[in-house]
């Protein structure tokens, strides 16, 4: 009886343990999360963590082109953008990109240069592209992070499919009358003292 008496005690001690180091990874785990925030915006590609993209489940990444990874006027590359670009395809991210741009033949080009499909032109913030694309990759909108630089059309387009989304700072570009007119309430100048690169790639003039 008593030898039974000391078993159960030694049973009921381990699980009390296992209860409580369990609770404590509990804990820890969800403290990491409250400090690694999901966050929302990036002065450029390069700047995105891609450990904490996979932290928060993300697999798949929608992008804009136009002055998110080129500018719009072909002069400037966000710096190290395609370097990040195949170091997330390493880690098993899936890519689509998503342009509104008016010249086919250049996102065109990019595309191939990238290696990842395109939809041109894609009518965003309308959400048929972002639809196509979720479908291509073959994911969820909570599995899946729109990246651009501008609210009214990427931030916008993801927040209408339930994607999460990160705008990035828009590369200096001639801006458009519209663009002066709502300035940062649709994007995030880029900052003066950041390093930009020369584009020697593709110039659709």
């Amino acid at each position: 009886m008593l030898n039974v008496r000391i078993k159960l005690l030694k049973i009921f001690g381990f699980t009390t343990n296992l209860l409580r180091h369990t609770k404590q990874r509990i804990k820890n785990f969800l403290a990491n999360i409250s400090v690694y925030r999901f966050h929302r915006e990036a002065y450029a590609l390069a700047y995105i963590n891609i450990d904490l993209l996979k932290t928060f489940r993300i697999q798949g990444v929608i992008l804009d082109l136009d002055n998110t990874i080129v500018s719009e006027d072909d002069l400037y590359l966000s710096p190290g953008a395609e370097a990040w670009i195949e170091e997330a395809k390493i880690q098993g991210f899936k890519f689509f990109i998503l342009s509104n741009g008016k010249r086919r033949y250049r996102a065109k080009a990019w595309s191939y240069r990238l290696d990842i499909p395109l939809i041109n032109p894609a009518r965003k913030p309308f959400t048929f592209a972002f639809h196509q694309a979720l479908t291509h990759m073959q994911l969820k909108p909570s599995q899946v992070v729109v990246i651009g630089d501008s609210r009214h059309t990427d931030i916008l387009g993801a927040w209408l499919v339930g994607c999460h989304s990160i705008q990035v700072a828009t590369l200096p570009h001639p801006f458009r009358w519209w663009e002066k007119l709502l300035g940062k309430r649709v994007q995030t100048p880029y900052p003066y003292r950041n390093e930009l690169w020369n584009n020697d790639f593709y110039c659709d003039e």
